[in-house]
């Protein structure tokens, strides 16, 4: 596996194929989250430099499909990291691997091992943080440019609140970082709304 060239390869992708509207989906939000992977992964006890490999592939890639399409889009990265990761010396078992990390996080997430654990709560690392607010706006915006939600804030706030209380993180670690600050954010959200019923 030679993941330096790998991660070359999709960052230059990345930053110059993507759509301009991906206000959320951006090459900013895959290196967040390869940074929150490797965070978690450490924390979590992964040890074993391969898994950590991989898991760091996972997340590089991991929103590759928006290259393509933007429904269907973990499919249609799982199709490219096909494609493309042969070519830096990764084996069958490995990109198998690393798919089913990739579609684990397709909504609603089903991981199905402690590596696509991982990676899934790192994808969604954001909602406990402090920088909730202004991260969520640019999906906000995201949605808006591809005429997915209204302009009502309102509305937003419903979708919001909704995503909160069925969410969810999978590691012991994310949980003890993140739930209590999402919980906050969720009771805001509430807040907010049923200040705007008054």
């Amino acid at each position: 596996m030679n993941v330096a060239l790998a991660e070359e390869y999709v960052l230059l992708q990345l930053r110059t194929q993507l759509p301009a509207i991906l206000y959320y989906h951006g090459v900013h939000h895959t290196l967040d989250v390869t940074q929150a992977a490797m965070q978690l992964a450490t924390a979590e006890g992964i040890t074993d430099e391969t898994e950590r490999q991989l898991l760091r592939t996972a997340a590089l890639y991991h929103d590759t499909g928006f290259l393509r399409t933007y429904t269907g889009h973990e499919a249609e990265g799982c199709a490219l990291v096909r494609e493309v990761l042969p070519t830096f010396d990764y084996q069958p078992t490995q990109i198998e691997t690393i798919c089913a990390m990739i579609m684990a996080t397709r909504l609603p997430q089903d991981p199905h091992s402690h590596l696509a654990e991982i990676l899934c709560d790192a994808d969604l690392d954001y909602l406990g943080r402090p920088d909730f607010e202004p991260i969520a706006h640019t999906l906000f915006l995201e949605f808006q440019a591809r005429q997915l939600v209204t302009a009502d804030e309102e509305a937003w706030n419903r979708s919001q609140e909704q995503f909160l209380a069925q969410h969810h993180y999978w590691t012991t670690t994310a949980t003890a970082w993140r739930e209590a600050p999402k919980q906050a954010r969720l009771a805001e959200i509430r807040e907010k709304l049923s200040t705007s019923l008054q």
